[in-house]
C-alpha cells in the first residue's frame, strides 16, 4: 500500500458530534417512516428512506472521513467534498420526502407543542416559500458557489476552522434551497411550471462550467496555500488545480443535466399523453389535443400546404447560388471579399445547423441542386433503378469522409473559385444521377450534404409524420407513398405509418400534399427519441442491422471534432511538429495523415474498444460489431452539439462579413445603391462572452442527450439494471472523452476563416 493511501485511510476525524447528530436524525426519520409505511406502503416505499439515509451518509462521508483533513493538502479532494455537499447530499435528502417522517418520528410532546405549531406558522411558510422560489434559490446558490471559490474567501476557509465551518454551512443551506424546486418533495405544492426548471438547471450548469474552466485553464495557482503544503503523489499545485477543475466540470455538469433530462422527458411524455385525442366525435376538441403541428401555424402552415411552396424556396436559393457561383468565378479571390468565400462557409453553415436545431431538415426542403431535375422531370428518362450493390450508405460514407478531408487539405474555405466549382459540380451531379435513376437516388445514396442533414435531423424537434395513426389504419389508397393527382408520393419510399425519425426524409412535403385525409404534418417530437428505439422503420429497416448507417454516424461525429480541432492553434502546431518528424512532406500529406487518424483509425479504436468492453463487462452474447452498430447512434447528440458549437461560433462572430462582400459585388455590377464596402465588417469582431457560454451549453446538452440515449439502448437490451449499467459504462466513458475534447477545443483560439483577418 502506498504511503499516501495508508495515511488517507488512517486520517479519520475523531470528533463524534456529527455522527451522533446524523444518527439521531436518521433514527427519527426511520421511526416516522415506519408509521407512514404501514398506512400507505405505495407512497412511502423503501426508496424514500434509502435516499434520505444515503444523503445523510454522504454528509458524514464528506465531513467526518479522511476527505476532510486531506482538503488542506489537495484541491481536488476539496473539490470532491464540495461536489458531494452541494450536488449529491441535498437532492438525496429531498428525495426522501423528509418533512412528514421527521415530524411523525418525534416524541408526542415535541411534535404537538413545538413542531406542529411551528409548521403551521404563516410567516415561516412565507419565508420558506420565498427562499425556495427558483428566482431566489438560483442566485443564492450561484453567489455562494462563486463567493467561496474566490481566492480570498477560499484561503480564509482553509486558514480558520470557524470560517471553514461557515463555508460548509453555506454550501449545504444554499444547495438545499437550490434542489428543493427541482425535487419538489412531498407535500410541497408546485407554484411554478416545471418548464421553468429548464433555464434554471441549464444556467446553473453554465455558471458551473465557467467556474470549472477558470480553474482548469488558469496558468497560475489561484490558492497560494497549496504551494506551501507537501505535494502528495508528486502532483504539482497547478496540475492539482486543473484536476479539481475537471472534477467540477464533468461530474458537475452531469449532476445538473441528468435531472434536467429526466424532467424534460417526463414533461414531454406527460404532455404527449395528455394530448392523445379521444374519439369524442368533436373534431375541434380532437384538434386542440393534438401535438404541435407546424403546418397548423397560420401563416407558415398556409405556405407549407401550398403545392408550390418547395419550388418557390428552391428558385430563391437557386438564384442565390447563381450569384455566388458568378462571384466565385469572376470576383476577387480573397475569401473575405467574395460572396463565395463568405456565404457558404459562414452564413449557410450557421443557418443550416440552426435550422436543424429548430425545425428539422429545412435545407433539403429548399435544396436548389435538385431544381433542374424537378423542372425537367417530364423529359428525363429516369427509369433505371439504383444498382442493388450500391443500395446502402457506404458510398455516402466515403464521400463524406473525402469532403471532410478535402475541406482542410485544400483550404476550400479560402478559395472562392473552388467553392464555385463545387456548387457547379453539385448541380451537375444531381442532374446526371437523377436523369438516369429513379426514386431520388442522388439524395438517398450520394449527396454528402443530405447525409449530414439526415443524421443531424435526428435531433430536430419536428418530424414529418402522421397525425392520427387510426386514420392511416383505415386508408386503402396510400397516396402518401403512391402519389395522387395533387402531388407525387414519397420518392424515397418512406411509408408514413411505418416511418420513425427523419433519416432519409428530405422534408419535400409530397406526402403532406398527396394525403387525401390531411393526416400528415410537421409534428413536434422528442428530439433524439428515434435513437434508442430499434423498431422496423420504413425505408431504413432496423438500426441494429445497418452498419453502413452506423459508420456514417461515426464519421460525422468524429468529423465534427476533427473539423473544429483543425482550426485551433495547438492542433495546427502539432501538425507542424508531425510534419517535421517525418521530413516535412508538405501540408497535404500531413493533413491527410491527420484526418485518416481522426476519422478512420481513432473511430475504429474508440468505437470498437467500447463495443468489446461493453460485451465483456455485461457478459453479453452479441458480437462486438452488432454492439458497435447499435450504440453508435447514441453518439449523434454529442456530435450534433459539436457541429452546432463550431458552426454557430463562426456565424455569430463573422455574420457581418456578408455586408461588404455584397456591397463590393453590387459595385462591380455598376450598382452603387448599397454604398461603399464597409470592409471593417469583413474582419472578425471580438468574441463575446455569451458565445463561449452558448458553445458550452450546446456541448453540455449534447453530452446529456448521448448519455440518455446510450443508457436507453443498454436498458432495452439488458435483462436487469446492473447489466444495463455494465453494458453502457464503456460508451459513457467514450462520450465523456468526446465532451472533454469538445470543451478543450472551445477554449482554444480558433482561426476566423472566411474573414479579412483570415485572408490577410
Amino acid at each position: 500500500m502506498s504511503p499516501t493511501l495508508d495515511a488517507f485511510l488512517r486520517s479519520w476525524p475523531s470528533d463524534p458530534w456529527l455522527a451522533c447528530t446524523l444518527a439521531a436524525v436518521a433514527a427519527v426519520y426511520l421511526c416516522g417512516w415506519r408509521q407512514l409505511n404501514r398506512r400507505d406502503p405505495r407512497r412511502w416505499g423503501v426508496g424514500r428512506p434509502t435516499a434520505f439515509v444515503g444523503g445523510l451518509a454522504t454528509i458524514f462521508l464528506v465531513l467526518a472521513s479522511p476527505i476532510e483533513p486531506f482538503t488542506a493538502l489537495l484541491l481536488q479532494v476539496h473539490m470532491v467534498q464540495h461536489l458531494l455537499l452541494m450536488m449529491v447530499a441535498p437532492p438525496l435528502v429531498w428525495l426522501g420526502w423528509p418533512l412528514f417522517p421527521l415530524v411523525r418520528g418525534l416524541p408526542e410532546p415535541v411534535r404537538r407543542y413545538w413542531a406542529v405549531p411551528l409548521l403551521r406558522s404563516r410567516r415561516l411558510r412565507r419565508v420558506c416559500g420565498f427562499l425556495t422560489h427558483p428566482l431566489v434559490a438560483w442566485p443564492l446558490y450561484v453567489a455562494t458557489t462563486w463567493l467561496w471559490h474566490t481566492p480570498p474567501a477560499y484561503e480564509l476557509g482553509l486558514s480558520r476552522w470557524g470560517w471553514h465551518f461557515c463555508e460548509h454551512a453555506c454550501f449545504i443551506a444554499s444547495a438545499m434551497l437550490f434542489w428543493y424546486p427541482v425535487v419538489r418533495p412531498y407535500p410541497s405544492r408546485p407554484r411554478w411550471s416545471r418548464w421553468l426548471l429548464f433555464p434554471y438547471l441549464l444556467l446553473a450548469d453554465v455558471q458551473n462550467t465557467v467556474l470549472a474552466a477558470w480553474l482548469t485553464f488558469s496558468s497560475d495557482v489561484l490558492y497560494p496555500s497549496y504551494l506551501r503544503v507537501p505535494r502528495l503523489g508528486g502532483i504539482s499545485a497547478l496540475d492539482d488545480q486543473a484536476v479539481a477543475g475537471v472534477l467540477m466540470w464533468v461530474p458537475g455538469s452531469i449532476a445538473f443535466l441528468l435531472p434536467l433530462g429526466l424532467i424534460g422527458v417526463s414533461v414531454l411524455f406527460d404532455s404527449e399523453n395528455k394530448r392523445q385525442p379521444r374519439s369524442t366525435g368533436r373534431p375541434r376538441a380532437a384538434r386542440a389535443l393534438r401535438r404541435f403541428d407546424l403546418s397548423d401555424v397560420p401563416a407558415i402552415g398556409r405556405f407549407l400546404r401550398w403545392q408550390h411552396a418547395r419550388p418557390a424556396m428552391q428558385i430563391v436559393l437557386a438564384l442565390l447560388a447563381v450569384v455566388i457561383i458568378c462571384d466565385g468565378l469572376r470576383g476577387p479571390q480573397a475569401s473575405g471579399m467574395n460572396l463565395a468565400g463568405v456565404v457558404p462557409w459562414i452564413h449557410w453553415r450557421g443557418l443550416l445547423i440552426l435550422g436543424l436545431l429548430v425545425a428539422g431538415n429545412v435545407f433539403c426542403m429548399a435544396c436548389p441542386f435538385t431544381l433542374p431535375r424537378r423542372l425537367a422531370r417530364r423529359w428525363l428518362p429516369a427509369g433505371r433503378p439504383w444498382p442493388r450493390w450500391l443500395r446502402s450508405k457506404w458510398l455516402a460514407v466515403g464521400l463524406v469522409a473525402v469532403f471532410l478531408w478535402s475541406y482542410e487539405a485544400f483550404a476550400l474555405w479560402d478559395s472562392p473559385w473552388v467553392t464555385a466549382w463545387i456548387a457547379i459540380g453539385y448541380f451537375v451531379a444531381a442532374f446526371a444521377v437523377d436523369s438516369f435513376f429513379r426514386d431520388a437516388a442522388f439524395c438517398k445514396y450520394v449527396c454528402p450534404i443530405g447525409q449530414f442533414n439526415f443524421v443531424q435531423s435526428l435531433m430536430s424537434p419536428l418530424e414529418v409524420t402522421v397525425r392520427e395513426p387510426a386514420t392511416c389504419a383505415t386508408c386503402r389508397t396510400r397516396e402518401c407513398i403512391r402519389g395522387s393527382d395533387a402531388a407525387p408520393g414519397c420518392e424515397l419510399h418512406l411509408f408514413q405509418p411505418r416511418k420513425q425519425g427523419n433519416l432519409d426524409c428530405t422534408f419535400c412535403l409530397d406526402c403532406v400534399h398527396a394525403c387525401p385525409h390531411e393526416n400528415v404534418g410537421l409534428l413536434a417530437v422528442v428530439p433524439g427519441k428515434s435513437l434508442w428505439t430499434d423498431r422496423l422503420r420504413s425505408g431504413i429497416g432496423r438500426f441494429s442491422r445497418r452498419p453502413d448507417l452506423a459508420a456514417l454516424v461515426v464519421v460525422l461525429v468524429f468529423g465534427a471534432f476533427a473539423n473544429a480541432a483543425g482550426m485551433v492553434g495547438p492542433v495546427v502546431r502539432w501538425q507542424d511538429r508531425l510534419g517535421g518528424l517525418v521530413g516535412n512532406p508538405g501540408r497535404l500529406m500531413v493533413t491527410t495523415v491527420s484526418y485518416f487518424l481522426a476519422i478512420v483509425v481513432l473511430p475504429l479504436l474508440a468505437v470498437g474498444g467500447a463495443a468489446a468492453l461493453s460485451r465483456l463487462w455485461s457478459s453479453g452474447s452479441e458480437s462486438w460489431i452488432t454492439l458497435a452498430t447499435r450504440y453508435s447512434f447514441a453518439l449523434v447528440p454529442i456530435g450534433f452539439s459539436m457541429w452546432l458549437a463550431h458552426y454557430t461560433f463562426h456565424f455569430f462572430t463573422s455574420w457581418g462579413g456578408i455586408l461588404p462582400a455584397s456591397q463590393r459585388f453590387a459595385a462591380d455590377l455598376g450598382w452603387h445603391a448599397l454604398g461603399e464596402p464597409l470592409w471593417q465588417c469583413a474582419c472578425c469582431g471580438s468574441v463575446a462572452g455569451w458565445v463561449t457560454h452558448w458553445e458550452i451549453l450546446a456541448l453540455d446538452v449534447g453530452l446529456l442527450g448521448s448519455l440518455y440515449a446510450g443508457y436507453r439502448i443498454a436498458e432495452s437490451q439488458a435483462t436487469n439494471s446492473l447489466q444495463a449499467v455494465k453494458a453502457f459504462s464503456p460508451w459513457a466513458i467514450l462520450m465523456l472523452l468526446l465532451f472533454v475534447s469538445g470543451i478543450w477545443i472551445v477554449f482554444q483560439p480558433m482561426e476566423m476563416r472566411g474573414t479579412m483577418l483570415a485572408a490577410g
